[in-house]
């Protein structure tokens, strides 16, 4: 959405970057015994943890997922993607690369920092090799963490694509989906001042809107685009709207 300083009274440094609308409307808790069981099936397909364990890889991942900053980026986030991934892997040339990239991709999350995504992607870059992983394979993974930085796939990059629409899906949610998702960024940003969260969430929805497409994979723009864009549209009309006065004390 737009980044914020820890410190000070410098305004937000507003962002065309569409990860800071991801979306999820789960709490920052989720049953994870299949996101373990989903970790150690997607190690193996990759070709990884020969005479390693792969759990407590896991258990690192799921707990950096959880921490108590998180609203959104959460380890329901993650099980949602995963989930988006699984309809649109038939698009993928590396299913398991683009698995292993939805696990690492947020992995390293501050909301009111911007090097998330290059710190989330140099983790994986040094967890993968120690699973066993091959080089070509880690640096795939790592390159679609990068690249959910803009979520602009190139042309022909099916793996980026299905990451990158797995990851936005949510914004083509059902309406009360949709209000839950704007909900928890709201709550994620709970430490930016409204007239300031209202001006760079509009600007990044703006951005959105004005982008040729939102979803890349057949899937995604069948399904996935008119909604989506919906949704959007109607949340920047709320956020025109001029805030209500404050109750008396």
């Amino acid at each position: 959405m737009f980044r914020v300083r820890a410190a000070g009274g410098a305004p937000p440094a507003q962002s065309r970057h569409p990860h800071n609308v991801r979306m999820d409307t789960g709490t920052p808790h989720t049953d994870t015994t299949d996101l373990r069981a989903r970790w150690r099936a997607t190690v193996a397909a990759a070709g990884g943890a020969a005479g390693r364990d792969p759990d407590p890889y896991a258990e690192r991942l799921l707990a950096a997922w959880a921490e108590p900053q998180r609203r959104y980026h959460t380890t329901a986030h993650l099980a949602d993607v995963l989930a988006r991934i699984d309809v649109l892997a038939p698009h993928a040339t590396d299913p398991a690369a683009v698995r292993l990239a939805a696990w690492f991709h947020d992995a390293v999350y501050r909301p009111d920092r911007s090097e998330n995504e290059e710190r989330s992607a140099a983790l994986a870059e040094r967890a993968l090799p120690e699973l066993g992983i091959d080089a070509a394979r880690t640096a795939e993974v790592a390159r679609l963490v990068r690249l959910t930085v803009t979520h602009d796939p190139a042309p022909g990059d099916t793996d980026g694509e299905v990451l990158c629409d797995a990851d936005l899906a949510v914004l083509a949610g059902t309406g009360p989906e949709y209000a839950a998702y704007a909900a928890a960024v709201r709550e994620e940003y709970g430490f930016v001042p409204d007239d300031a969260f209202r001006t760079g969430r509009a600007a990044v929805l703006r951005h959105l809107l004005d982008l040729p497409r939102l979803f890349r994979t057949p899937h995604g723009a069948a399904h996935w685009e008119a909604r989506a864009r919906a949704n959007i549209t109607a949340e920047l009309a709320e956020l025109a709207e001029p805030a209500e006065p404050a109750e008396p004390v």
